[in-house]
């Protein structure tokens, strides 16, 4: 059993990384600006703090394992979470990325082709730089587990295909992947480490 910090658990995917930590078994430090229903949740340690507090973010962290981060990229770049999580000691960091960054058949990126919403430009760009930025980080064992285009709710199959830098598709040409299977593949990581370092993706 591990001690695991979710920073954004929260939002759709945190709270489904939070969701299957427990089921697994291991205790959560679940980090958000608010949310008092965890209060009661048995295996959690909620923790209510501004993440680009970094004393704070710092001081909740410690004494984790591993540390998953769920939060939004175009708000928060990559130091205000690697600076804390370092300063605390935690050794690995696992971050929820984005699609953006993939590649696709062609060789160029998702996010830059003619097609991509408007609305999804600047979180996708963020994420993107954040990845880059992650790549450059040398004392941190880091991993960037990027989903498939669509990132939905959706049923815990528990089944699921990984790939590398390329958006996955499924036989039907869709490429999609639920809340539920992503929290799966992310948790068999922290267990099970595969992808030191580097970016992977998931999906169907």
């Amino acid at each position: 059993m591990s001690k695991i910090a979710i920073i954004g658990a929260t939002g759709r995917a945190g709270s489904q990384l939070l969701e299957e930590a427990l089921r697994r078994g291991h205790s959560v430090v679940a980090i958000a600006r608010k949310a008092p229903h965890l209060y009661e949740r048995d295996g959690v340690t909620f923790k209510t703090l501004d993440v680009q507090d970094g004393a704070a973010l710092q001081e909740a962290v410690a004494g984790s394992d591993v540390v998953l981060s769920a939060a939004h990229f175009a708000p928060i770049p990559a130091r205000l979470i690697v600076e804390p999580v370092k300063k605390a000691g935690v050794r690995r960091l696992l971050v929820v990325g984005g699609a953006g960054s993939l590649l696709l058949p062609s060789g160029g990126r998702v996010i830059d082709t003619p097609d991509f919403p408007e609305a999804y430009k600047a979180e996708a760009s963020a994420g993107s730089q954040f990845l880059d930025d992650l790549r450059q980080e040398r004392q941190l064992d880091w991993t960037f587990l990027s989903p498939s285009a669509e990132f939905v709710e959706g049923p815990r199959t528990g089944a699921y295909v990984l790939g590398k830098d390329h958006l996955l598709f499924g036989s039907d040409g869709r490429s999609w992947i639920s809340f539920a299977d992503y929290a799966i593949a992310m948790l068999d990581e922290v267990e099970k480490p595969a992808h030191s370092r580097q970016r992977f993706t998931v999906g169907y």
